[in-house]
């Protein structure tokens, strides 16, 4: 299983997204994708369609993960071992999400990522593609 970061989730309703292919891949190769409760409440904030919701929803097979209390205590020391930085506060409950269910978090935000790692966080990088 994969946790898609919600940037992912957008290059999914987004015509064009060279990244839709790197999805594809993953799921032609029997990757299951999931999100976080967190991602997905970002996702939600749209703007997106019913149908791009939709289409979505089928794609992650309805995987969004519960935020339980054993996660946001795991955000909380990422919050505070990564310094307690401005706004980071929802990466660190994604990144907690995919620690406690032992999977990699997928994203192309890897500066927002990469300084959980040495705390545990697999991390599924992808690469921005010039467009």
């Amino acid at each position: 299983m994969i946790h898609l970061d919600t940037n992912l989730l957008i290059d999914l309703v987004t015509v064009g997204s060279p990244h839709i292919a790197v999805i594809r891949a993953w799921l032609l190769a029997g990757e299951e994708l999931a999100v976080s409760a967190i991602a997905w409440s970002e996702f939600l904030n749209g703007p997106h369609s019913k149908q791009q919701k939709a289409a979505v929803t089928s794609v992650i097979g309805g995987r969004v993960l519960d935020f339980d209390e054993r996660q946001a205590e795991q955000a909380s020391r990422l919050f505070h071992y990564t310094g307690r930085k401005r706004g980071s506060h929802s990466d660190c409950m994604i990144a907690s999400c995919a620690m406690v269910h032992g999977v990699p978090v997928a994203t192309r935000n890897l500066s927002d990522f990469e300084r959980f790692v040495p705390h545990g966080l697999l991390l599924e990088r992808v690469a921005t593609v010039a467009a």
